[in-house]
This record gives structure tokens, sequence and C-alpha cells, in this order.
């Protein structure tokens, strides 16, 4: 319901904006303590990685698959875990290693869950599942706790503003001019005009942040604004691409949201589904362009 969104939405923008600071100003105390920074930011990531596990879990049990929401939190966290662990290597080979390392210790989680159970019926879907809830909950997360470690986490956020904002454009422009539905068997709500107005909304944004950016921000979050107008418009799109992919598992699980942890709004992959998938683009236009 709308009244729910108008207080959940602040709310949420509270709560993220209340870690963002805390983060931000634990960077000195983290590296008094030998710490990376983003130690706080690491601490709501992996609260997040078990929760999105979880409605993975239940996009599973809905479509009928054999799903353990233990195993799959267990996997989220060690592709967290994995992923930032990877940063204390100084080898290609120690990273691709610790990598490794996590995926094969997420199918080592599902296997030890079929054992406990002792029925091999349905280990092949356990295990195929546990890994999606890993890569979902930790993988793609982790790739956001990488853009950390080279930026203030408030490059983190203006990231996700400019995700979030397609999603704010597409809907107002769809509603406006919207006639040419885009996928209807999937996401019939969805029209190309709103794709369009979602991406240039995002690539304006983008485009604005980054100025202001170039002017105020210091070291590695002074970024062009032609550099900030084609992440918008490249995370646009592939987050439109998360948005999709959600979708596709709410039908085949005959689930309308994936949890009801916010109100008015889901549940917590319902939030981030674009910005998941944004995560991976960030990194690597920040890491080519802008190097730390």
């Amino acid at each position: 319901m709308l009244w729910q969104r108008l207080i959940t939405g602040p709310l949420l923008i509270a709560l993220v904006l209340g870690v963002v600071w805390l983060d931000a100003g634990m960077d000195a105390q983290a590296t008094a303590w030998g710490l990376p920074p983003g130690v706080v930011l690491l601490g709501f990531a992996a609260v997040l990685s078990v929760l999105i596990a979880r409605e993975i879990t239940a996009f599973l049990r809905g479509a009928g698959l054999p799903a353990s929401p233990t195993a799959s939190a267990l996997a989220a966290l060690l592709g967290l875990l994995g992923v930032m662990g990877s940063t204390m290597f100084a080898t290609n080979v120690g990273v691709a290693g610790a990598v490794a390392t996590a995926l094969t210790l997420m199918l080592v989680v599902a296997l030890l869950r079929m054992a406990h159970t002792r029925d091999p019926k349905g280990s092949l879907m356990l295990a195929g599942g546990t890994l999606l809830a890993g890569v979902y909950g930790g993988v793609l997360l982790g790739f956001w706790m990488l853009v950390r470690l080279e930026h203030s986490p408030w490059m983190l956020v203006g990231a996700i503003l400019v995700t979030k904002s397609c999603d704010i454009g597409a809907y107002f422009t769809g509603r406006a001019i919207g006639r040419h539905k885009m996928i209807p068997w999937l996401s019939p709500k969805k029209t190309w005009e709103g794709l369009a107005g979602g991406v240039l909304t995002a690539t304006l944004l983008g485009a604005g942040l980054a100025h202001y950016a170039s002017t105020h921000a210091s070291g590695a979050d002074r970024i062009p604004w032609w550099i900030g107008a084609i992440g918008g418009a490249l995370v646009a799109v592939i987050g439109q691409a998360g948005d999709l992919a959600e979708s596709s598992f709410k039908r085949d699980s005959g689930l309308k949201d994936s949890g009801n942890l916010l109100p008015g709004m889901g549940g917590v992959l319902d939030v981030l589904d674009s910005p998941l998938f944004a995560g991976p683009v960030v990194y690597w236009l920040l890491r080519i362009a802008v190097p730390a």
C-alpha cells in the first residue's frame, strides 16, 4: 500500500545513510586497528546476505525445489567473505584461489546438508539452489564492497541512487507515454518507452553527480561527468535486467514478493534486485576508467 511505502521508504533511506555515515567515520579507527575500510558496511552487507539468501530459499521452495535456509545463508556469507578475502592476496593466483575456494565451500555446504537429511533425492537441485543463493546473496554484494575498498561509502550511495533512479524514471515515463510492451510474458507493465525514460533519468543523474564529485570530492571519488553519464546508462540497463531476473523467480515460485520484511515494498530482494546486478558494472567501470 502507498501509505506503507511512504513510511518504509524514508526509514530505509535513514538507515542506509546512518550506516554509511558511521562507516565513513570509522575509516581512521579501522586504519589504526590494521583493518581495511568499510568495516561497518561489511557487517551490514553480511546481514543483507543472510536476508537475501533466505528469500532465495523461499523462491526455490515456492517452485517446489528442495532448499535449506541454513545452507543458503552459509553459502551467501561464504560468497561475500570469499570476495573480501581475495583482496588479502597480492598475486592473481592467490585471488583466484580465494574465490574458487569460496565457491567450492558453497558446494560442500549443500552436500553436507544433503548428507544430514540422509536422502539423495533432490541433491542436484539443492546444490544448484545453494550456489544461486551464494552468488545472489554473497558474490554480487561483494562487488559493492570491492568498490568501498577503493572509494568512500558516498560513492556507493551515489551509484545506488543512480541505479534506482532508473526505476523511478521508467515508472513515471511508462505511466505517461508507455505504449509498447517490452516483455509482456514476464513483466506486463514494463514498456520500451518506460525503459528509455529510466535510462535517460539515470544518465542525467549520473552525469550530474559525477560533475558535483569532480569539484567537491577528493581522491578516487573524483570522476569526469562523461564517466558518470556512461555509468548511469549502463547501470540502468543492467539494473533492469536484475529486476526482470527477480520477476522470473517470482513467476516460477508463484510469489508476489520476495518477502514481507519491508511493509509496502516486499522483501530485501525486491529493493536490491537492480543494485545487485549493477554492482559488477560499477566496479569494473571505476576500475577501468578511474583507477584508485
